[in-house]
């Protein structure tokens, strides 16, 4: 996968969890959880959806780094590499 597929991808974990959520406008530096009304319960469905769809594990300690889409892409990338 690409950089701007992993994005898409996010952004549609983020859009089938939190349907409310206006994902326009998403900008890639920003924390989500500072730009999106995401609480921990829906982050942790993030990363759930992450293993259903692409097969792909985080660790708890790697969290942190899926705080923006950007430090998502740059943390997934090597991890959906073929997918």
């Amino acid at each position: 996968m690409q950089a701007t597929d992993i994005s898409q991808a996010i952004l549609d974990i983020i859009a089938s969890i939190a349907p409310d959520e206006d994902l326009s406008d998403v900008k890639p530096s920003v924390r989500l959880r500072d730009q999106l009304d995401l609480d921990s319960m829906d982050f942790l469905d993030i990363v759930m959806e992450l293993r259903k769809r692409y097969g792909v594990e985080v660790p708890e300690e790697d969290y942190p780094k899926l705080a923006t889409l950007d430090s998502c892409v740059e943390y997934l990338t090597p991890l959906m590499a073929g997918k």
